[in-house]
């Protein structure tokens, strides 16, 4: 009987800690192995070029570039590429962009070792895999109105410190404009002042500081 062929996986993570523990869940397995791993968005492109993994795990939060940019360069040369973004971020925006980028999965850091291992033999086999605890958070915002590329602008320039004379000098807009887009942001947001929208929109992925 010929030995199966074990699932070759690629991680890209800069935390040495985090890929040391992955290597070792990983290798423990006796039908998958880690077969290299990058540290940046473009490290991860050309290890991907050189390795052709089955399964590349994937990070969000890269030195260079974001895990999804990094996502979408490896898709743009190799169509096929099963990639599991594996972070620390559950905003449901985050999700939405992985998946719509061709993400075959979504997996927190934070969940049991056993749940990545089914996820990559899941996405291996063709599948998409995404744990509940992750689907939830997608249904929980499925409905809510999403924010323009304006009003997530506006809404930076609020968590900057600036106010709303500052933020109109800075987009060329008047005052009154500032007003309305904060005024749509609270309603879409559920948020009840600026700090809060500025902390929901954080927690949701909608914007990084």
């Amino acid at each position: 009987m010929t030995e199966a062929i074990p699932i070759r996986v690629l991680s890209v993570d800069d935390h040495p800690l985090l890929r040391d523990g992955l290597a070792a869940v990983i290798n423990s397995q006796p039908d998958m192995r880690l077969i290299a791993h990058a540290e940046t968005g473009s490290e991860a492109v050309s290890k991907f070029r050189e390795h052709r993994p089955d399964v590349t795990l994937l990070d969000l939060r890269l030195p260079d570039m974001s895990g999804i940019d990094a996502l979408i360069a490896i898709r743009t040369e190799f169509s096929t590429a099963r990639i599991v973004i594996l972070t620390s971020s559950e905003g449901d925006v985050e999700i939405h962009r992985a998946l719509r980028a061709g993400a075959r999965g979504y997996m927190l850091k934070r969940l049991p070792p056993k749940d990545l291992l089914e996820v990559i033999r899941q996405v291996h086999a063709g599948k998409t895999s995404i744990p509940s605890e992750v689907s939830a958070h997608l249904v929980e915002h499925m409905a809510d109105e999403q924010l323009t590329s304006r009003e997530v602008e506006v809404l930076r320039h609020v968590a900057g410190g600036n106010r709303n004379r500052d933020i109109a000098e800075r987009l060329f807009i008047s005052e009154e404009t500032v007003k309305v887009h904060l005024k749509r942001i609270m309603v879409k947001l559920g948020a009840g002042d600026r700090s809060e929208a500025i902390a929901i929109a954080l927690r949701r992925g909608i914007m990084h500081l």
